[in-house]
């Protein structure tokens, strides 16, 4: 996503309900591709791969949403921003936990349909972690590809950047 001062406040508008709104769908999407197309079992690794995925996701989505909302209200910063903050560490608790689970499915041997989606999951939940609280994983907007392209490494996350001027304005000075 490129900065406010190289969109248009309407198409940033957009772009920002349009990202909230598609995170919080591709739980349900996903949940159905995994469960009902691809009639995965509902086994401790697979349930546990979507779980993990589906709170990042809905993660992802709070945080356009609250970033719409500064945008709307021509706020200093997202509100619920510290919010965020205790989110970072839960998920990563989260994400730790959850290898725990899949670990112990793995080591049981089940068939492959017990396992491989929540492996897959998992994942991909690793990945919006990484996406959303460290650096931007995705690149959808050709400002993304022409910054990516120029600088060769993907740059802070959104979120990243609030987070740390969220931390830097509430230090003592």
């Amino acid at each position: 996503m490129t900065s406010v001062k190289h969109r248009p406040r309407h198409a940033l508008t957009a772009r920002l309900r349009t990202l909230a709104v598609l995170e919080a769908a591709n739980t349900v999407w996903i949940a159905w591709v995994v469960f009902a197309a691809f009639d995965a079992p509902r086994s401790a690794a697979n349930t546990t791969g979507y779980a993990l995925l589906a709170v990042l996701l809905l993660t992802g989505s709070a945080y356009w949403a609250v970033k719409l909302r500064q945008l709307r209200l021509r706020l200093p910063s997202p509100p619920l921003i510290g919010l965020f903050r205790r989110l970072r560490p839960a998920c990563a608790a989260a994400l730790a936990a959850g290898a725990v689970v899949l670990g112990a499915a793995v080591a049981r041997r089940p068939e492959a349909a017990e396992v491989t989606p929540g492996l897959l999951l998992y994942g991909l939940a690793w990945a919006e972690y990484v996406n959303y609280f460290h650096r931007q994983l995705m690149h959808d907007t050709r400002a993304d590809w022409r910054r990516l392209l120029a600088t060769r490494r993907p740059h802070r996350s959104h979120l990243h950047e609030d987070l740390r001027a969220h931390r830097d304005s509430t230090r003592d000075p």
